[in-house]
């Protein structure tokens, strides 16, 4: 009887084991998601970033408890703990037991608060924009790898022309034009409407890699011998494709997901820096970043702050999906 590469990674795990016999006898049954969760167990790595990831998820989802906790919403002002200058009053910007990172210079508004919502506009942007990319890619790719022929050429020629628009002119080219197509220029753009137009951006390009990726693993696998016993019974494409093909590559397609995320925040951020994001009122860290320019010198914790928190998120992402992809390989040592 053939196996699955699924049920044969399995299978050399367990047979690979260098364990006592008990433990032997514990690991046989084991499904490939608990090997995974084993392996990942192991590794410090994975774990510290996990545990980072799920900190800053939890601090997103819990944004406005911590709001009503904090007793500051973040388009709140205060002008009052401003100097004449508009820089804020005290040491580090204005750091204190009300305002923890301070304030920011010109419209006192508390850092802090403004991070917490960022941190949630940027996850749910990232995460929104990888769920619909891996999606298209994913059946894309699956329906090209196993189909061939025209659709294989269609599919394919069409991800060449993705891949060989520029992302970034183009982003700065739609955005604002979609803004003033369904609102005026001095209308403010709801919050919604600019999540969905960046979204829909990144939508565009970053489903090419990952349909390209399943095509990849698809056309490896339709020969094999389950897929011809599946075949040989009778199958729809339907069944084929999604209960015969696609419960064997869902590891490089977690992959791929986890290590796009962060390439979404990074995005984000980078349109927003340029002002084509979302609207000043959003909190946003490229926002954030953007405006501290000016006060680099004078008030250096407006832009450590929202920087490092940024830098820490895209880090604990990538570190975590270089920790997922090695414990998803059968054949790593780890």
């Amino acid at each position: 009887m053939s196996l699955s590469p699924v049920e044969g990674a399995a299978l050399a795990e367990i047979e690979s084991s260098d364990q006592e016999p008990d433990e032997k006898k514990r690991l046989v049954g084991r499904s490939p998601g608990q090997l995974v969760w084993a392996r990942l167990r192991r590794d410090r790595t994975a774990m510290v970033s996990g545990v980072v990831l799920a900190l800053f998820i939890l601090a997103a989802m819990a944004a406005p408890l911590i709001q009503r906790l904090y007793g500051v919403s973040p388009n709140q002002q205060f002008g009052d703990l401003l100097d004449a200058t508009g820089m804020p009053l005290g040491y580090v910007g204005g750091v204190s037991g009300d305002h923890w990172f301070g304030l920011e210079p010109g419209l006192g508004r508390d850092i802090f608060i403004r991070m917490i919502y960022g941190i949630r506009t940027s996850l749910l942007i990232a995460l929104g924009a990888a769920l619909v990319t891996t999606t298209i890619g994913v059946v894309l790719g699956i329906v090209a790898g196993f189909l061939g022929g025209v659709v294989d050429s269609v599919i394919s020629w069409i991800t060449d022309v993705a891949l060989a628009l520029p992302f970034l002119i183009f982003a700065l080219a739609v955005v604002p034009t979609f803004s003033l197509r369904f609102y005026g220029p001095r209308d403010a753009v709801p919050t919604w409407f600019a999540v969905t137009t960046l979204i829909v951006v990144f939508a565009a390009f970053g489903w090419t890699g990952t349909a390209r990726l399943v095509r990849g693993q698809v056309v490896s696998l339709r020969e094999r011998e389950f897929v011809e016993a599946a075949r040989a019974s009778g199958a729809g494409l339907g069944h084929m494709l999604f209960r015969q093909l696609l419960p064997n590559i869902w590891a490089p397609i977690l992959v791929a997901f986890s290590l796009a995320v962060p390439s979404y925040v990074t995005g984000e951020a980078a349109l927003s820096f340029l002002g084509v994001g979302l609207p000043e009122s959003v909190p946003s860290f490229g926002r954030m970043i953007y405006r501290s320019i000016d006060y680099l010198q004078t008030d250096p914790a407006y832009v450590f702050f929202p920087g490092i928190t940024i830098f820490a998120l895209v880090l604990a992402f990538n570190l975590f999906g270089d920790a997922l992809r090695d414990a998803l390989d059968p054949k790593s040592s780890r």
